[in-house]
């Protein structure tokens, strides 16, 4: 008996170490979300392709990296910056810049976040072997390729100075619009460490595990883990440089749509994401609405969605032309939207200042879709491959209205769905005809890593000298009324030329417990002051 009672009490232990094990980031409904064991969750639709700070091309990516790794400034409103990491980030003649880091901002693990980890990160993303996503924001230092990359035989950015440790100067080629440098270098990129990574090579860096498991970060919270396609776990940084980080852990949990209203009614998260990549589906935003136990707000935004072509295998505009006269993009708004979004015509929503309203647009009229498709003698019998993301419902089912609005001119579609890090591996290696794909670049109007033809995210290999010409003269110009006349230009190449067309814009929704004293999903400066974030009633 004695022998049965030790086997079933070494039992019950295993069982409940396995629980404990099993329980992972779904272990907040039996607290009531939480909010006493001081944990937050969040709720995220995207899953990321990885953790690289500087070659995140996917927006869920580059927002949970925001939560360990600091920018230098955060943008607070459209083109207005507070300091974070930098606590200052100036220039006097517009093409000389100096940032002085905070004096007090160290690596997770003590090492002090210095201007050798700014040089080391620049250098490393202007190496030719380095793959990155923010090379565009180098395109302007004095020094390098129009590609923002280190010319033949020179290892270092030569227009950059360490001044001392805390302090570094770089050079643009010429005078520059200030915010356009505040918001692509300081509010967009984040720093590695280079104690951890100077003994990578360039070329290894995305598969280094490094980028998958960052063990040393420099922001509110560290990296715990990452469940894949689950949730993202994070730990408070005890030795945060701005503040005592107010919560223990943090968890992005990653979920289908529809899941989000069912966890955020019972407390399993305290918010959604914001910034398109966790949306409250709009058909559920009226239930939400109604849930006593959250508050909730619209806001509009500047990320977009868009019909993107792939330029190699559709290259007569014509076509493209075509099928932008042929989707119902009203339908997509009316219905699938409630009317809580707007059209977009042009990569800039009604948020920028950049829109040029005077544009002609492309209103729905199948008849004309069908003449400009016989003027370029389309073959009717061609089969077009459409491959959708998967994730985004609004998105998925605008899909389906494209897809019996683009049968409705005669072309033949073969519609596929995939989960977003294979869309992306599609997109670059342009294994599509069509694709839906959203975006949300940055209020300042340049849109190279788009639109130029070395751009990182130009997955329609678009490629036309004269908009390269355009998107440099936009860059090099500091004058904001001027660079409104070249963004125009632009607009109207975009508009004739269509390497994409721009859908809609759906609205923001935002969703909050009322567990959460600090912190709440908005357009911008979302990551501002995180380590303020706190709960109601916490430890």
């Amino acid at each position: 008996m004695k022998k049965f009672k030790m086997i079933f009490s070494m039992f019950s232990i295993v069982i409940l170490l396995l629980l404990s094990a099993c329980a992972g980031a779904n272990n907040t409904a039996s607290t009531g979300g939480g909010s006493k064991e001081n944990t937050m969750y969040l709720g995220l639709v995207n899953a990321p392709v990885s953790f690289n700070p500087i070659n995140s091309s996917d927006i869920a990516a580059a927002w949970l990296e925001k939560f360990m790794f600091d920018t230098f400034l955060e943008m607070t409103a459209p083109l207005e910056f507070t300091p974070k990491l930098a606590e200052s980030f100036e220039t006097e003649d517009n093409q000389t810049f100096t940032i002085k880091i905070n004096k007090d901002a160290n690596w997770s693990d003590g090492t002090p976040v210095t201007s050798a980890d700014v040089a080391f990160t620049l250098n490393l993303v202007a190496n030719p072997k380095t793959e990155t996503a923010v090379g565009a924001y180098l395109t302007q230092l004095e020094g390098l390729t129009v590609n923002g990359k280190l010319p033949d035989g020179v290892t270092e950015i030569p227009s950059l100075t360490i001044v001392d440790d805390k302090t570094i100067q770089f050079k643009t080629k010429a005078p520059v619009d200030p915010n356009m440098v505040k918001e692509q270098l300081g509010s967009k990129f984040m720093i590695l460490p280079e104690h951890k990574l100077k003994d990578i090579a360039p070329e290894n860096l995305q598969k280094d595990p490094f980028m998958m498991n960052p063990t040393v970060t420099n922001g509110p919270f560290k990296f715990v883990k990452y469940a894949k396609d689950q949730y993202v776990e994070y730990e408070k940084n005890e030795d945060y440089y701005l503040g005592e980080v107010e919560l223990d852990k943090l968890f992005v949990k990653i979920m289908p749509a529809a899941n989000l209203v069912a966890q955020l009614q019972t407390g399993e998260i305290h918010m959604n994401a914001a910034a398109g990549i966790g949306k409250i589906a709009v058909q559920d935003f009226e239930t939400v609405e109604g849930f006593d136990n959250v508050t909730t707000k619209t806001e509009k935004t500047y990320g977009y969605q868009n019909m993107s072509f792939n330029m190699e295998t559709i290259t007569d505009q014509k076509v493209r032309q075509a099928i932008a006269y042929a989707i119902d993009r009203q339908k997509i708004v009316d219905q699938l939207l409630k009317g809580e979004g707007e059209i977009v015509d042009g990569p800039y929503t009604s948020i920028s200042p950049y829109l040029d309203t005077e544009l002609e647009t492309y209103t729905y009229d199948p008849e004309k879709s069908k003449q400009l498709l016989e003027e370029a003698g389309w073959d009717f019998d061609k089969t077009l491959e459409f491959v959708v993301p998967i994730g985004n419902k609004v998105r998925e089912q605008s899909a389906n209205i494209i897809a019996e609005n683009l049968k409705a001119v005669g072309l033949k579609l073969n519609t596929t769905t995939y989960d977003f890090p294979t869309i992306m591996a599609k997109a670059k290696a342009g294994e599509y005809d069509l694709m839906l794909i959203g975006f949300t670049n940055t209020i300042d109007p340049d849109l190279t890593t788009i639109y130029g033809s070395s751009g990182s995210s130009n997955y329609t290999k678009y490629n036309n000298p004269k908009v390269d010409e355009l998107l440099e003269k936009g860059k090099q110009e500091p004058d904001t009324e001027k660079r409104k006349q070249i963004y125009n230009e632009l607009q109207a190449i975009w508009s004739e030329e269509m390497p994409l067309f721009t859908l809609y814009s759906d609205y923001d929704f935002a969703a909050v417990s009322k567990d959460v004293a600090v912190g709440g999903p908005k357009i911008f400066g979302f990551h501002n002051e995180l380590y303020k974030w706190s709960l109601t009633g916490a430890n």
